[in-house]
């Protein structure tokens, strides 16, 4: 589990304010690569020719994707928070790409801080936020008829906002915890299977073989599927989001 720990760099490992210890680590660092990343590809796609180059489709597709996905979810008031969701979207997508990437080879090891409870928690709480406040400000307190489902029989409105509100409040750690899961699992799984490739091989060439081959055959083929997922759970990440602000837009 070495690959998760977060360890201070820099020599910031007694940086304190007010007493409490804030190291610039290794997740921090990822961070920084990681927005520095993004920027990068942005400022890439923003020249805004007439004929546009690759680097300007890529980043106008993203953005088309983004509207199309907040255009079907939220209708035409969800044109505002493309800025929000392309750029959730993206910082995910990076870091999730970027974590997968083979730089142990040059001597740089990547973090994937996507793989950190307390980073995707901060995600999904800032979502969540924006959803509380998007709801009352536009609905005030009728924000809470969501809870009420229309149709609710009056002899279940005892049960049916306690279910509803339950199921709320549970949203930003179900959509913290699936991203985590999904990262974690994926790192673990392809440490799991080098430690068996890396054994065999040295335990002389029969076990090499017989262990060492297949597992590294299968290491390839969970590295394609990490790349998926990493796309897949930036997405997940973002439709949620997108889904949660249509019920504060628009309620039930």
């Amino acid at each position: 589990m070495h690959q998760f720990s977060i360890e201070p760099m820099f020599g910031t490992d007694h940086w304190q304010i007010a007493g409490y210890h804030i190291p610039f680590t290794n997740s921090a660092l990822w961070m920084a690569i990681t927005v520095a990343a993004m920027l990068l590809f942005v400022w890439g796609g923003m020249k805004r020719e007439l004929v546009p180059g690759r680097w300007q489709m890529a980043v106008e597709s993203l953005t088309g994707f983004i509207d199309n996905l907040l255009a079907a979810n939220i209708g035409p008031a969800g044109k505002k928070y493309v800025p929000y969701i392309f750029s959730l979207f993206s910082f995910i997508l990076f870091a999730n790409v970027l974590g997968l990437l083979p730089l142990g080879l040059v001597g740089v090891h990547p973090f994937t801080f996507t793989s950190h409870f307390s980073v995707t928690g901060v995600l999904a709480i800032m979502s969540f936020a924006i959803v509380l406040v998007v709801g009352f400000w536009r609905h005030g307190l009728h924000f809470f008829s969501l809870f009420v489902p229309h149709g609710t029989p009056v002899w279940l409105l005892w049960l049916i906002p306690v279910i509803e509100l339950i199921s709320f409040l549970v949203r930003p750690f179900s959509l913290a915890l699936r991203l985590f899961v999904a990262m974690m699992a994926g790192h673990v799984l392809l440490e799991v299977l080098s430690s068996f490739v890396i054994s065999s091989a040295n335990s002389g060439p029969l076990w090499g073989s017989v262990v060492g081959i297949p597992s590294f055959v299968l290491m390839v083929a969970i590295c394609a599927l990490e790349i998926l997922v990493a796309g897949i759970q930036a997405y997940v990440f973002a439709l949620l989001t997108s889904l949660y602000l249509n019920d504060a837009e628009n309620l039930h």
